[in-house]
């Protein structure tokens, strides 16, 4: 068992490695252009979606039936959350699907919310910090959605650097 496996599980280690690939491929896919683009993103994808498949098929093993995608991931681990708030970044920023990245945002932090407080203090921490993350980010594209709909767009350089992924 690799030192990662020890503290996080290997379920955990498998998510957190591929949450790194995702997101390395969703940089890539921010400054490249035409086909090396097409490529990073779906890469990216691929990566966020095994992600989110190794949590459910360990969730239908562990707890059948499941009450909810987010509490039965068990968000107690930090990195399953981070998973949410970087697929959801994704979908906006590369994507440009607000129709996917605020569901799939706005579900993971209302169901989680009310499960902060069983949370142990290192978790609690984390899982806090993304949380806040994921608002900011709703309140954000709900602005700029409102503001495409006036005809204000924002630049995708404006948009990115307003747009937060967590660490």
């Amino acid at each position: 068992m690799g030192p990662q496996e020890i503290y996080l599980g290997p379920d955990d280690a498998k998510v957190f490695f591929l949450k790194m690939k995702g997101d390395y491929h969703r940089y890539l896919a921010e400054f490249l252009t035409g086909a090396p683009r097409q490529e990073a993103a779906d890469s990216t994808l691929s990566s966020f979606k095994a992600a989110q498949t190794i949590y459910l098929l360990t969730t239908v093993l562990e707890t059948l039936p499941r009450i909810s995608l987010w509490k039965s991931w068990g968000l107690r681990n930090p990195i399953r959350l981070g998973v949410t708030l970087n697929f959801s970044v994704f979908y906006f920023e590369i994507l440009n699907s607000y129709d996917k990245a605020c569901p799939l945002a706005r579900q993971a932090f209302d169901e989680v919310i009310g499960d902060l407080d069983t949370l142990g203090e290192e978790s609690y921490k984390d899982s806090t910090l993304v949380m806040q993350l994921l608002r900011d980010n709703l309140t954000l594209w709900n602005t700029d959605l409102r503001k495409n709909s006036a005809g204000n767009e924002l630049s995708a350089a404006d948009r990115l650097s307003n747009t937060r992924t967590s660490h």
